[in-house]
């Protein structure tokens, strides 16, 4: 199969690239624009492959995605390309609207232009899984679980632009007959993590002996999702998925943001012992405004109908993700000395 891999230098469209073409042997045709948060290094384990090709170009480009889609001729498209940082689209929600939703759609319609041309079997081999989050939902109380029905009910800037894309891939199957697939996936960790998200940026500056810096009482939770089990369970829904259907992906994993910190502490105190805790540079600071307080995803449809189980605990996963940081310092140091240095994101501006 010849996929079509939007936003693919950068966290999780890395991990779906290397899963295709190392373990699936699928040819991987990736569009980014490179924003600070793609990155060629995380595709260097497959850039020397036959079955890898990169295209720099910015999803909102009709005419660059048009001439994509007729020089490669995919079989499928995994949507991935996405501004995905909730502090910074506080800040900018511009750029969020203009990639989200409005790259989206242009997505999507050179996607259905290339399926109405009917070359190769496109009408009724194609498929186009569109990749979101479960932050589209709002917020959990203490009890219940996100499921492929739940309203959507979205919070930040950035998930309501999630939100509207995901209308958009549902509407186009619906009214265009697009073989659309929904993904909304649990918050996602691992290798290649850009370090402006919290498990990467705890990690570092725990290294650094800096602030770890924690919203509001650290009473938040989420529901972490390895971004390798993230991208098997794409692989599959692009395999046996139903177009039309949604599928949640989560790991069953619920920790509070406090308990996530305390469990990399743990971590680094094993790994980079050096006198005090690092539990002592935990600094609880102002929240963020409109912080959902809990996501939990109910997986059991992508289980049972598709077969897919998390591989990763969150324990066996978190201490993979520490020893990656501490081992790969080659990818994330240009990454912390020019890009991103661990300051506050997501200060509303007046």
């Amino acid at each position: 199969m010849r996929v079509l891999v939007t936003g693919g230098a950068g966290f999780i469209g890395s991990a779906v690239c290397r899963h295709f073409v190392a373990d699936l042997g699928h040819d991987v045709v990736v569009i980014d624009k490179l924003t600070y948060a793609g990155n060629l290094a995380s595709l260097q384990p497959v850039a020397g492959s036959p079955r890898y090709a990169f295209e720099r170009h910015d999803i909102c480009d009709a005419d660059a995605v048009r001439a994509i889609f007729a020089k490669y001729q995919p079989d499928a498209v995994v949507h991935l390309a996405a501004e995905s940082h909730v502090d910074r689209s506080i800040s900018g929600s511009d750029v969020f609207v203009k990639t989200n939703v409005l790259g989206s759609f242009t997505l999507l319609e050179a996607a259905r232009r290339y399926v109405a041309s009917g070359r190769d079997n496109a009408a009724t081999e194609f498929r186009f899984v569109h990749v979101s989050t479960d932050e589209v939902y709002g917020s959990l109380g203490d009890d219940g679980l996100f499921t492929e029905t739940t309203p959507y009910d979205p919070s930040s800037p950035y998930s309501a632009t999630k939100a509207a894309s995901d209308h958009l891939a549902k509407a186009w199957q619906r009214t265009y007959g697009l073989p659309v697939i929904v993904s909304n996936c649990s918050n996602n960790y691992g290798p290649y993590h850009f370090p402006e998200k919290l498990i990467p940026l705890i990690i570092l500056n725990a290294l650094d002996r800096k602030p770890l810096p924690v919203y509001g009482d650290g009473s938040n939770i989420r529901d972490w999702l390895y971004v390798e089990d993230h991208a098997r369970a794409l692989g599959i829904i692009l395999a046996k998925g139903r177009p039309g259907e949604t599928y949640n992906i989560g790991g069953r994993n619920e920790r509070k943001n406090i308990d996530v910190v305390r469990e990399i502490c743990n971590w680094m105190d094993r790994l980079r012992p050096d006198g005090a805790s690092h539990h002592d540079l935990i600094s609880f600071v102002t929240d963020r405004p409109g912080h959902d307080q809990r996501y939990a995803i109910d997986a059991s449809k992508l289980e049972t109908e598709l077969g897919w189980r998390a591989h990763e605990t969150f324990e066996t996963g978190i201490e993979k993700t520490v020893r990656w940081y501490l081992d790969r310092a080659d990818w994330w140091e240009p990454l912390r000395n020019r890009v991103y240095a661990g300051e506050r994101l997501g200060l509303v501006k007046s």
